[in-house]
């Protein structure tokens, strides 16, 4: 059995009455009901309600990590930490008796559907398309979702971080020009410093297609790229974007530096196709500094640059120029055909003086000034291009370090 203590009822002690519900006399008392308040109630009974000792008591407190959880949840922004706040509310309430546990449920019901629906989106690839139609909304706005061969001024410049930029005409001062835009697969992302090395490989390679003519590439120009952050890649944002700056922070550009198909004539694009092919090669000089160092790998060096000057005489004679540039280019075929020559005895040469007499009389037939008179024919870039303190060939195949 389980005793239940009563509780005593409410008002003033009870006197013992007589048998006919009088007091006795002997009390001293007249036979009449206690007083009543002011309100009607019997003394000590209260008027509104029942009340503690030190009147009534206060409601419980609304538990604050409830009502954050609520709100997390109706947003759906971060259904994570809203699904964290709503079981922590939970926890909190049973062990201090406050009040929000609807909210709580409510909080932890809701970020429970935002995670299955983001779930379900990244599968989808609604986040994806999601940020290709943002990135279509932000084109009007001139922000930087920028494509190949567009001029633009960033308020930030084009070091840090940046998240805007204005479109400008290229033939106006501007900061950077975009050369090339590079797609990366999906997946985690890469990391800061692993998206800075693609950028830094993938760019310098991509240069030379929107500026055939290496000529025309002032020596203040800089490669820069805008590599996607972190919040971006979760939205899909997979491009590195490829861009000119001057070198000069404080410097800008004026007109576009492309030189492409786009821009150049069919006479100009056939001579720089036959250059290019030259230029491959010189760009890859033996790693060892001198022929007396690995002779070997000198010789062979020699037979491609022999090669490639047989394949660009070739070119040259098999293209038809316009009359004011046939004379010309027939005269530098003739050129290159003697560096041919001095450079293929160079690759047989026995000995690393014979190697040396041959390659340098190869460099002087192949000097860069010999071409300045075809490409002023052609409308090309006439001056050799300049190295700066800060600039010189990239004896790895990467053309100019810049």
């Amino acid at each position: 059995m389980r005793l239940v203590s009563i509780p005593p009822p409410h008002g003033p002690p009870q006197e013992p009455q007589g048998p006919q519900g009088r007091r006795p006399a002997s009390q001293g008392q007249a036979p009449y009901p206690p007083p009543r308040s002011a309100h009607g109630a019997a003394s000590g009974f209260a008027p509104y309600g029942l009340y503690g000792p030190y009147g009534p008591r206060p409601p419980a407190v609304v538990n604050g990590v409830a009502v954050a959880a609520l709100v997390f949840g109706v947003l759906c922004l971060v259904p994570a930490v809203g699904l964290v706040l709503g079981l922590v509310a939970l926890w909190q309430i049973k062990r201090r008796g406050e009040r929000g546990r609807g909210m709580a449920i409510a909080g932890t019901v809701l970020s429970s559907l935002g995670l299955a629906l983001w779930g379900a989106a990244l599968a989808s690839g609604v986040l994806a398309d999601a940020w290709e139609g943002l990135k279509e909304g932000m084109r009007g706005n001139g922000v930087l979702v920028l494509a190949e061969g567009e001029c633009f001024d960033s308020p930030g410049g084009l070091e840090g971080w940046t998240a805007d930029a204005d479109r400008v005409p290229c033939e106006r001062e501007h900061d950077g020009e975009v050369f090339a835009v590079v797609t990366l697969p999906d997946g985690r992302h890469p990391g800061d410093d692993s998206l800075t090395d693609t950028a830094d490989e993938r760019c310098h390679d991509l240069q030379d297609a929107y500026v055939m003519d290496p000529w025309a590439l002032p020596g203040h120009v800089q490669v820069y790229y805008l590599v996607p952050s972190r919040e971006s890649w979760r939205f899909g944002d997979r491009e590195i974007t490829c861009v000119f700056g001057d070198r000069d922070p404080r410097q800008t550009l004026t007109g576009s530096l492309r030189r492409d198909e786009t821009t150049l004539d069919a006479h100009q694009l056939a001579y720089l196709e036959a250059e290019r092919v030259l230029g491959a090669v010189l760009d890859e000089t033996p790693g060892s500094g001198f022929p007396e160092d690995d002779l070997p790998e000198h010789r062979q060096w020699a037979a491609k640059v022999a090669d490639a000057l047989a394949e660009e005489v070739r070119m040259l004679r098999g293209h038809e120029w316009p009359a004011g540039a046939e004379r010309p280019v027939g005269d530098l075929a003739a050129d290159l055909e003697e560096a041919r020559g001095e450079w293929a005895k160079a690759a047989g040469a026995a000995d690393a003086d014979t190697y040396i007499e041959h390659a340098d009389a190869g460099w002087g037939v192949t000097d860069p000034y010999i071409s300045v008179t075809a490409r002023h024919a052609l409308g090309l870039a006439a001056a050799p291009p300049e190295y700066d303190g800060e600039a010189g060939r990239d004896t790895d195949g990467g053309g100019m370090k810049v």
